[in-house]
């Protein structure tokens, strides 16, 4: 029933995606049909891995590979569904919107930093370091629409205190009504010597059995230790060899989340409540304290992009007619910046005049006068309980109407974003990714070193005009002519001290090399006198004499 039951649930997951492919083929969404594409590609890749891992390490990280691309797989269907739905439903794109359509509130940039989970050990565990190690290994998987991150894996024991995820992850993306889902998955890892001490416990056990001297010798033949028959210690034949145990796969399960939306973004670290989904008989389960605190901070595009800049002339109140002060304004985030001209804006300097924009402040247009008054637009804003109106005139009623469209549309963000708007919210930078770990070098040192004779004159000049500072003029360097020519003798330094004496086979091998028999080194008169002619013999130094 389980080969059935698991052949019909491939069936239906093969049938739902080619739904899916249909779907993003039908409604041109390029960009989610190579994500997921993508996705299904790495995540078939990771099942067959899966098999052929060989360290633990690696079936972690492929097992944390596959739930990332379900994840990926599902966020890209559910996204496709709704698109398709929301086409069906005649809804307008924010690319097709003409002049009459509503505004859409703009885009902006999420960012979650500073994660940590609180646990909450029992003082056995923590304070007495009593019972069972157990360990855990976890990561976080955000998401925001169809846009997944994932945070490094995390191994988790009952000396942490806390859970902490480094790094800043951003979904630049991200609309007024995102949804960041936070799920927090755990996968239980077996114990430090959990593989290690199964051979010796059975060694144990067979030396307990068999008696002492036939378990001696098992127990050795097992371990390669000395006591094994000579010739068989440490090679495959004499050893007793088990078969190498398989890599346990590692299977993560979810065991808390929580979903953060506008309402919770803050600048700054606050806490938030944590949805429970595992429980304490779980092979992964984690003491969690119930709360994860973070810092989630979003800046919309029109905090840093200007909604519209052009030249008006500011009205003074109660005045008519066409005159006022031409100042150059920018529309950008909470006010209508105006400086004196558009050089002084990208200077950056100070402007001349601020008005402020909030959620509360009217916009209406000002219609052109009988007598010579041109359109613009008027901004009203309550300041004291009392209502201050600026007027300002464009030069043309299409300028009026562009910016009027553009007040619109700013005053939309400012409230869909709300406290988003108030202030410039700091986003971090994710760090970067770090290298893949070099391969272990192969070889020697000394084989894997490249040394091209040809280079070593050029590498040697460069490396002594670096050290002289200035450039030498091209031309042999002048170091070449040292090593030109016949080499040079060093006159060798006088002898101090005494001389160097040889010892007593060097002495009697120069005699034996000259035919003469070695004589002692004292010799009678008489002895002298019958000696055969030759060149006359000097006697020995004081130490081959003391040596004698």
């Amino acid at each position: 029933m389980e080969v059935g039951g698991g052949r019909r649930l491939r069936i239906l997951e093969d049938l739902n995606m080619l739904y899916i492919r249909q779907i993003a083929a039908s409604i041109q969404e390029p960009e989610l049909q190579r994500a997921l594409e993508r996705a299904l590609r790495v995540r078939e890749g990771a099942r067959r891995l899966l098999p052929a891992c060989s360290r633990p390490e690696q079936a972690l990280e492929t097992t944390k590979t596959l739930v990332l691309c379900e994840a990926r797989v599902v966020a890209a269907g559910g996204e496709l569904q709704r698109r398709q739905e929301a086409r069906l439903r005649g809804a307008r794109r924010p690319s097709q919107g003409g002049p009459g359509a509503e505004p859409v509130p703009c885009r902006g940039t999420v960012c979650i930093s500073d994660l940590r989970i609180p646990l909450m050990w029992k003082d056995t565990e923590y304070f007495r370091n009593k019972g069972e190690l157990h360990r855990c290994a976890v990561f976080l998987l955000l998401q925001v629409g169809a846009e997944i991150h994932d945070t490094p894996t995390v191994l988790v024991d009952r000396t942490l205190t806390d859970i902490c995820f480094e790094g800043a992850v951003l979904f630049p993306e991200a609309g007024p009504d995102f949804e960041l889902r936070l799920e927090l998955y755990s996968a239980g890892l077996p114990g430090p010597g959990a593989q290690g001490s199964a051979p010796r416990k059975l060694a144990s056990r067979l030396s307990t059995s068999l008696g002492r001297s036939s378990g001696r010798r098992a127990r050795a033949a097992m371990d390669g230790g000395p006591a094994s028959p000579p010739g068989t210690a440490g090679t495959a034949t004499g050893a007793l060899l088990l078969p190498p145990p398989g890599v346990p796969c590692p299977r993560f399960q979810l065991l808390a989340h929580t979903t953060l939306s506008l309402a919770q973004v803050h600048d700054g670290f606050r806490t938030h409540d944590l949805v429970i989904a595992a429980d304490e008989q779980s092979p992964c389960w984690v003491p969690l304290y119930g709360r994860v605190c973070c810092r989630l901070a979003a800046r919309p595009s029109c905090m840093d992009t200007p909604a519209a800049t052009g030249t008006l002339r500011l009205q003074a109140p109660g005045a008519e007619g066409p005159g006022g002060t031409p100042l150059f304004c920018v529309l950008r985030g909470p006010g209508l910046l105006c400086y004196g001209s558009a050089s002084e804006a990208e200077a950056g300097q100070e402007p001349t005049l601020t008005i402020a924009v909030t959620k509360d402040t009217r916009v209406r247009a000002l219609q052109a006068g009988g007598q010579g008054q041109p359109p613009g637009v008027a901004v009203t804003n309550r300041l004291g309980g009392e209502e201050v109106t600026h007027g300002l005139l464009a030069e043309s009623t299409a300028e009026a109407q562009r910016w009027l469209q553009a007040w619109g549309q700013h005053l939309c963000d400012l409230a869909q974003w709300k406290q988003c708007c108030e202030e410039l919210m700091r986003i971090e930078e994710p760090p970067p990714r770090r290298p893949p770990a070099p391969l272990p070098p192969q070889g020697s040192l000394y084989h894997q070193t490249a040394i091209d004779p040809s280079d070593d004159i050029a590498a040697v000049t460069e490396i002594l005009a670096g050290h002289g500072g200035a450039p030498r003029a091209p031309g042999p360097p002048p170091w070449l002519s040292l090593f030109e020519g016949p080499p040079l003798r060093s006159p060798s330094p006088p002898r101090r001290g005494r001389p160097r004496t040889l010892s007593l086979d060097a002495r009697l091998s120069t005699l034996k090399g000259r035919g003469g028999p070695p004589k002692p080194p004292h010799s009678s008169s008489s002895s002298s006198g019958s000696s055969s002619p030759g060149p006359p013999q000097r006697d020995p130094p004081r130490a081959l004499q003391s040596r004698v």
